[in-house]
């Protein structure tokens, strides 16, 4: 147990805020109930509790690969890594608002007597809802050196939303 475990305000379990003692915090087993739950949370999110992480079953963790977004009055620019692969690895699809990467990182040995690698292969899929409308026939993807850079400008109707919101003191 760390000293962060035991300040009241230091987890972030759901709407608790800044209020030190809940009713349900004096019932022993509500308290319980909570406590099993946030180590479930615990062990699916793989968040270092020492317990081993179930985050790498389906071969790659929920949000890999790992993404930067970048939203400007013209375009909309997301930045994806993904080390170790090529261009043909990787798939970019846009259908109906949504950008889907995905693709297959594959091992380059198959070392049977392995015990421990921390390096993820398999299949992965990452979508990315962009909630504004784009020129689908000028959308530009450019890969270099594992890094995977998608450009997607915005439509001129997109652009025209844009409102600046002034504000008052």
């Amino acid at each position: 147990m760390s000293v962060s475990d035991l300040i009241p305000w230091g987890r972030n379990n759901g709407n608790q805020g800044l209020s030190l003692l809940r009713d349900d915090d004096r019932d022993p087993i509500l308290s319980l109930h909570r406590e099993v739950n946030r180590l479930f949370d615990d062990v699916f999110r793989g968040s270092g509790s020492g317990l081993p992480s179930l985050r790498g079953v389906s071969g790659f963790g929920a949000g890999w690969p790992s993404v930067e977004i970048s939203d400007t009055d013209k375009e909309i620019k997301v930045t994806a890594e993904v080390p170790g692969l090529e261009e043909k690895d990787i798939e970019v699809l846009l259908d109906d608002g949504v950008l889907t990467l995905k693709g297959e990182k594959r091992s380059e040995t198959e070392d049977k007597e392995k015990q421990f690698s921390e390096r993820y292969y398999g299949r992965f899929e990452r979508r990315i809802p962009l909630g504004t409308e784009v020129k689908e026939d000028q959308v530009e993807a450019t890969f270099k050196n594992g890094i995977l850079t998608v450009r997607l400008p915005k439509t001129e109707k997109a652009q025209s939303q844009v409102k600046r919101i002034a504000i008052r003191s």
